[in-house]
């Protein structure tokens, strides 16, 4: 059977774990290793899908709960897919919504057959089991669906997080058994472990064996130092097929982005770039720049001098701070387009540095200019 999605390793970089690649999907093939803005409720806060398309984006990431939720899986079904009904030709990734019910839901029941909660717009009593997470996704039609799994706290027990990733595993046969078009749609296996190296080999080697197009790596960058999610990855994906996408979920540093690829991650999404934005924080080629604050109230130069942006190339500081302090929305859209062609444009030097094998010189370049500690970064 032919599937949706297909992985092409490119080159490997000789010096590090990192890899280049191609991410075949019915809706185009793109280079890897790359960033996917998000797009929650099916837009990208701020920013449109030809604005994303001009900076490069290939992937989008939607949130399967929140549409599942307003405007429901069938309106979008009626539309024509997510693709239609958002004005976007390229491809789009779906998680299981599982992420939020367990994060915003203080109410909640897990069990065997999925989990009870109520949802935190109405409160209303909802059910959300494996099979129900395929069946929102097809209707939705992303080119990349997520199993449903359960994310335990980084620091759980060893008890418990065997407990979880013998469950994760059961709800991963029981989403692949409910997908029945996987030449239309791929179907991503979810690895979970926390930090304990034992559980997270034994879950990898279980869904490995299920044989995923991809895998995603869950249950990092929830709040555990980020040495502990290298240390993971260090061990982890030399595990992972060399044939299949490796996707890092919820991570969007700057300097985990490098970091990721030099582990050999090939996908990375995250809100943190938008969702600083809004806030006046920007990313540059020199580390964090805040544009609201009072010295850049007569600095008539671009945010970022060395970016190529559409914000960078027609705005100054002094007119983005105006926008902030005067609460036009014109402002955060600026920041929202600077720092996602920041992230994109990040990761398209990372790819160049693998052709070139030299990934390495360019974390040591790039975290002098952030002005990141290359052996002990701090977080962003």
């Amino acid at each position: 059977m032919e599937h949706a999605i297909k992985y092409r390793l490119i080159k490997k970089e000789k010096h590090t774990g990192a890899r280049l690649g191609e991410l075949i999907t019915p809706h185009g093939t793109f280079e890897t290793p790359m960033f996917m803005p998000v797009g929650t409720l099916a837009t990208v806060k701020a920013v449109s899908p030809e604005e994303l398309k001009a900076m490069g984006a290939g992937v989008i990431l939607s949130n399967t709960y929140h549409l599942w939720l307003r405007p429901g899986p069938d309106i979008v079904e009626e539309a024509g897919h997510l693709h239609q009904f958002m004005n976007w030709d390229q491809a789009i990734l779906t998680d299981s919504g599982g992420f939020q019910v367990f994060s915003l839901s203080d109410n909640r029941q897990l069990t065997e057959e999925g989990v009870h909660f109520r949802n935190h717009l109405n409160g209303a009593k909802m059910f959300l089991s494996p099979e129900k997470a395929i069946q929102i996704q097809h209707k939705l039609g992303s080119d990349i669906m997520m199993c449903l799994d359960e994310c335990p706290p980084f620091d759980s027990t060893t008890d418990y997080m065997r407990h979880s990733i013998n469950r994760t595993t059961r709800w991963a046969e029981r989403c692949l058994r409910a997908h029945d078009r996987p030449e239309k749609q791929g179907l991503f296996g979810i690895l979970q472990g926390g930090g304990d190296k034992e559980l997270r080999l034994q879950h990898a080697k279980d869904m490995i064996s299920l044989d995923f197009p991809g895998y995603s790596i869950g249950g990092l960058s929830v709040g555990e130092p980020k040495a502990d999610m290298y240390r993971v990855l260090d061990f982890l994906t030399p595990v992972m097929p060399e044939n299949k996408a490796r996707y890092l979920m919820g991570v969007g540093s700057p300097d985990a982005l490098v970091e990721g690829a030099i582990r050999g991650i090939d996908m990375f999404d995250c809100v943190l770039a938008t969702r600083i934005a809004r806030n006046g924080t920007c990313m540059t080629s020199r580390g964090r720049l805040v544009v609201k604050n009072a010295k850049f109230e007569r600095d008539f130069t671009p945010i970022d001098d060395q970016c190529s942006c559409y914000t960078c190339q027609h705005y100054t500081r002094a007119y983005v701070r105006h926008l902030f302090k005067a609460d036009e929305t014109f402002g955060l859209r600026l920041t929202s387009i600077h720092n996602l062609h920041f992230l994109l444009n990040l990761m398209k030097q990372v790819r160049q540095a693998i052709r070139e094998d030299n990934l390495l010189e360019f974390k040591e370049y790039f975290f002098e200019q952030y002005g990141l500690n290359v052996e002990n970064p701090k977080n962003f």
